[in-house]
């Protein structure tokens, strides 16, 4: 194909192919704790963590993945704080995300230019060190979710029963909210920190109205994931659009595509029940 002549085309279909892996693999658990909302938390806290990179001299996705490493483990502790109202904790940690972000891009001034790469995401800016960074972090990812499946899935459907079943709950539950923060840090190059929420949301959303097992929902999860970046990272070079919008665009219609067609399915098996009596 004529876009794999180009090396940043290489580098963004790279990195694209491994965020398509992780965010509905770690997005999947997100929905079955009933927590999709903690990824826009994170998101936000990235949004500081890639303005004090710039500002400070480190490479912004590494800057991210701490500060988003750090605002997990915050929010670790506000839920225990607030022990049955968790979406106060999500709502504080999204706050303080968003006003530190203003606050560092302001002292830091210079850098607005740069910085929208990272709110909707460019395939153009992806750098060889990027790639480096979501490999190498990404894989890692991909290998803890394996270990700690069977705990995950315990504890995502019932966590008082995991927990007297000898289960390390808190220790996991850190450490897969770390993990989600590593996530979205690294899926900002190519989604943007505004969008790359609804990465972690939409496949799984679309994938949980077909599957009908765990693993069914994680394989099509998975490919609806990869689906979407694919034909967002081909629009975003052939129509010249934002990769984070044309991606999460791609989500929504796999998703109102999936709802319309199990209902038109519904209603002519309706049809033909009525019809054959």
């Amino acid at each position: 194909m004529e876009i794999l002549q180009y090396e940043f085309m290489q580098r963004a279909l790279l990195a694209g192919i491994l965020v398509g892996l992780i965010c509905p693999a770690v997005g999947l658990f997100i929905a079955l704790r009933r927590m999709s909302m903690i990824s826009d938390a994170l998101s936000h806290v990235c949004l500081s963590g890639v303005a004090a990179g710039m500002t400070l001299g480190i490479h912004p996705v590494l800057s991210a993945a701490l500060f988003a490493a750090g605002g997990g483990l915050l929010l670790e502790r506000l839920r225990k704080v607030y022990r049955g109202y968790s979406e106060i904790s999500i709502a504080i940690l999204l706050s303080a995300g968003v006003a530190i972000g203003a606050i560092i891009l302001d002292l830091g001034k210079g850098y607005s230019a740069n910085f929208m790469s990272y709110l909707f995401g460019s395939i153009v800016a992806i750098s060889a060190n990027d790639l480096k960074i979501i490999s190498l972090l990404g894989i890692t990812i991909l290998l803890l979710i394996n270990m700690l499946k069977k705990e995950l899935f315990a504890i995502s459907f019932d966590e008082e029963h995991a927990r007297v079943s000898g289960i390390p709950v808190d220790s996991i539950s850190i450490c897969f909210t770390i993990m989600t923060a590593v996530t979205i840090a690294l899926s900002i190059r190519v989604v943007g920190i505004l969008l790359v929420s609804s990465l972690m949301v939409l496949p799984v959303a679309t994938a949980m109205r077909l599957a009908n097992s765990f693993r069914g929902a994680m394989m099509l999860s998975i490919l609806f994931g990869e689906t979407a970046i694919l034909i967002g990272i081909l629009a975003s070079f052939y129509l010249n659009l934002a990769p984070g919008g044309a991606i999460v665009m791609t989500s929504v219609i796999l998703l109102v595509g999936t709802l319309t067609y199990q209902q038109l399915s519904r209603k002519l098996a309706i049809h033909k029940g009525v019809v054959s009596q």
